[in-house]
């Protein structure tokens, strides 16, 4: 029960942190002609705290059940996103983008990057999900 409290509380605090980063304009920040490194860091903590608590609240929906193999599967796939996530936002800091470190944007494949792996996300926030077989 405190699991599942506490993965909700994470998920809105990082729901609200991954807003700020995203659109600051909405808590009235100021925001430049681009998306840079600060923006993307915070946009980045946001997304894990908020999949940190989404697979919190989740999870203590099994209870003391034993969680299912697509439920381990889920896990493993949540977190498989979270890394396409980071990687690609953060290409350019890598220096896998098209732009050296001073000069770092969310560019149009970096953000087509991050899409990918937030679906990613939610597929395996899908697979979690403790599905009860109808019984015949």
């Amino acid at each position: 029960m405190f699991r599942g409290r506490f993965g909700l509380t994470l998920l809105i605090i990082g729901f609200i942190i991954f807003i700020i980063g995203a659109k600051p304009e909405v808590f009235g920040l100021n925001r430049g002609v681009s998306v840079g490194f600060v923006q993307i860091i915070v946009i980045l903590i946001g997304l894990g705290v908020l999949t940190l608590g989404g697979s919190l609240a989740l999870l203590s929906l099994w209870g003391k059940n034993t969680k299912s193999l697509l439920a381990d599967f889920g896990t493993r796939t949540i977190a498989t996103g979270y890394v396409i996530c980071f990687f690609t936002a953060l290409a350019d800091a890598f220096g896998f983008g098209t732009n050296p470190m001073p000069n770092v944007f969310l560019g149009r494949l970096q953000s087509q990057g991050l899409i990918i792996g937030i679906a990613t996300i939610g597929a395996g926030f899908l697979m979690l999900l403790p599905y009860k077989r109808g019984q015949s």
